[in-house]
């Protein structure tokens, strides 16, 4: 998940909801995933939060590496849940989605973004 500040940084158009892209963990490989951006209803949370579901089984943990992520479409609006199951399988729905359309030609050609591959690190002023 992004730090608070990175949260703060994003745009405020944003609307929160469930969003698909590609990610990369430090200089490692680029892989499709789903951003939940939003207040988490289920959880009640109390202020707004980015969390990245990369869809790759890692050997490892990578806390502390820098994540970069590139948004490419949004699935859905953020809802609340009527219990834990409702949830994951709505997480379990995106993911498939996201996929889905991450295998159409216009968005795997941004898996080979120079935005992955900039040297020095990946900090871009977006302003």
């Amino acid at each position: 998940n992004f730090s608070e500040q990175v949260v703060e940084s994003f745009p405020s158009d944003i609307s929160t909801g469930i969003y698909y892209g590609w990610a990369c963990v430090g200089s490692g490989d680029v892989h499709k995933m789903v951003l939940s951006i939003g207040w988490n209803p289920f959880y009640k949370n109390t202020k707004k939060s980015v969390e990245t579901h990369i869809i790759h089984t890692f050997k490892e943990d990578f806390y502390g590496e820098i994540l970069s992520i590139a948004i490419v479409g949004y699935i859905r609006p953020e809802k609340n849940f009527d219990s834990l199951d409702a949830l994951i399988a709505a997480i379990q729905e995106d993911i498939e989605e996201a996929k889905r359309q991450l295998d159409l030609p216009e968005h795997l050609k941004l898996k080979e973004d120079n935005f992955f591959h900039l040297p020095g690190g990946k900090i871009v002023d977006n302003h």
